[in-house]
């Protein structure tokens, strides 16, 4: 049983979606419909950089996006029994699952993402990375710290046993960091982003994508998409709605979605999308499963055989 995973903020490269731009005219068509949803040309952006002008939260999120949707739809014969997506990726997963337009899918992820930039000018934090530490630990030295400081630090992402991203203000993070290494942490490091995402930090940016998502259509899922809020496999169009903004100021639940993934019969995960992160994290998780990705034409066109093969 084939679940599709999608990534989210940090995958990205200049250059990504070139190739298939050149190559395909359903490709242009995407790539080119995005620009006149945005109102700018995105693919200037990805295939031309320069990197840091790429990595902004503002153009990061729509490139993301937009790339794994065209990979996507490069697949012949998907047939997915499931989807999640990590972060961003998250909009992506509903998507292609036909619970949101692409159009309107594009809209929300850019107002998402500028909402979320201004939120971290406004707001500034930061996020860090702790490893060697299990699930539990991490979120009680969170806790603690920030009872004792009063600065703000909370458990962002849960990413496999023993990695777990961290976010909050800066003096919380890296607080919250000395703790962890002092802990026995194997690793305990900052991470270059705009902003503490995933945290209360992020509710003015929550506040602001709470009026996006309220005019947004937004239909059932064609197939269950495990949801980042609660590991949970959700369709219904409202719910849906409901946990995309919940998911801004909470974790990324990514390690219990992918084992419930795994007691609901996926056996094969599938990336697409920009890099390999989620694969690797999956492997991490399980050894019990395959993985594979499509990030390129020639990944496409080996999943393409692949199905055919199958069939």
């Amino acid at each position: 049983m084939k679940a599709f995973l999608f990534p989210g903020q940090g995958s990205q490269t200049v250059g990504m979606g070139r190739e298939e731009y050149e190559a395909l005219g359903a490709v242009r068509d995407l790539y080119d419909r995005a620009g006149s949803v945005l109102g700018y040309r995105l693919k200037d952006v990805m295939f031309e950089g320069p990197a840091e002008k790429l990595t902004a939260t503002e153009h990061a999120q729509p490139a993301l996006f937009v790339h794994s949707f065209a990979l996507y739809q490069m697949l012949e014969s998907p047939a997915p029994a499931m989807a999640a997506g990590h972060s961003l990726g998250e909009y992506t997963a509903l998507a292609v699952a036909q619970a949101i337009t692409f159009d309107d899918a594009l809209r929300l992820v850019d107002e998402r993402a500028r909402a979320m930039a201004e939120a971290g000018a406004e707001r500034p934090g930061m996020m860090g990375a702790v490893v060697g530490l299990d699930d539990a630990a991490v979120s009680e030295i969170c806790t603690s710290y920030a009872e004792e400081s009063g600065h703000v630090v909370v458990p962002a992402n849960y990413n496999s046993e023993g990695q777990v991203v961290i976010s909050g203000s800066v003096e919380g993070v890296r607080g919250a960091l000395e703790k962890a290494s002092e802990a026995g942490a194997k690793l305990a490091r900052e991470i270059n982003v705009s902003g503490a995402f995933h945290s209360p930090l992020m509710e003015g940016a929550a506040e602001r994508l709470a009026a996006a998502l309220a005019e947004a259509p937004i239909d059932d899922a064609a197939f269950p998409v495990w949801m980042n809020a609660v590991a949970q496999p959700v369709t219904d169009g409202e719910e849906i709605r409901e946990l995309l903004l919940k998911q801004l100021t909470s974790p990324v639940r990514w390690t219990a979605s992918v084992q419930g993934m795994i007691e609901a019969g996926a056996d094969r995960f599938v990336e697409v999308g920009a890099g390999n992160v989620l694969r690797k994290l999956v492997g991490r998780i399980s050894r019990e499963v395959t993985t594979s990705g499509v990030s390129s034409m020639a990944e496409a066109e080996g999943f393409n055989n692949e199905a055919t093969s199958e069939n």
